[in-house]
């Protein structure tokens, strides 16, 4: 199982989803010089010790979950490379749609805060796994083919 190179791409994918749960995607700055870190899980002031949430997001929360759940089963799918195909395609679909969603929820919270914003590197997580996810998907095919053609031969 972890030598095959599409598990090593997914199991990557994997720790990079996990990785965004720890690490803010954006530093805001809002009226009156507060900075603000955007995290999956909401928006936190940069000077609280505590790390009170003042808004939360949710959504994206739960969407980064089922895409680790995801990730996940493919990689535990790997006697079955059609099922593990075709979650990979709704892997590389999800991920998309999180990127999108995470740039949407970073550009509204900024125009309620009415200051500026920046991105950190962790943005581009979601964007890394699913080139990952895509090269796991060509891996597949390629041992579907590698099956196929010794079948052919026997």
């Amino acid at each position: 199982m972890i030598q095959r190179i599409q598990t090593l791409y997914l199991l990557i994918a994997d720790v990079l989803i996990g990785l965004i749960f720890f690490l803010p995607f954006a530093e805001m700055a809002g009226k009156g010089s507060k900075l603000f870190l955007f995290y999956l899980s909401g928006i936190v002031s940069e000077g609280d010790a505590n790390g009170l949430i003042e808004q939360k997001s949710w959504p994206l929360f739960i969407l980064a979950c089922v895409i680790m759940a995801l990730l996940t089963l493919i990689i535990l799918q790997y006697k079955n490379r059609s099922r593990q195909k075709s979650l990979s395609y709704l892997t590389v679909i999800l991920l998309v749609g999180l990127t999108a969603s995470l740039y949407s929820s970073i550009w509204k919270c900024n125009q309620s805060l009415g200051g500026s914003y920046s991105m950190k590197i962790s943005f581009t997580f979601p964007l890394i796994a699913a080139v990952l996810v895509l090269l796991a998907i060509r891996a597949i095919v390629k041992d579907e083919r590698l099956v196929k053609s010794i079948d052919r031969i026997r």
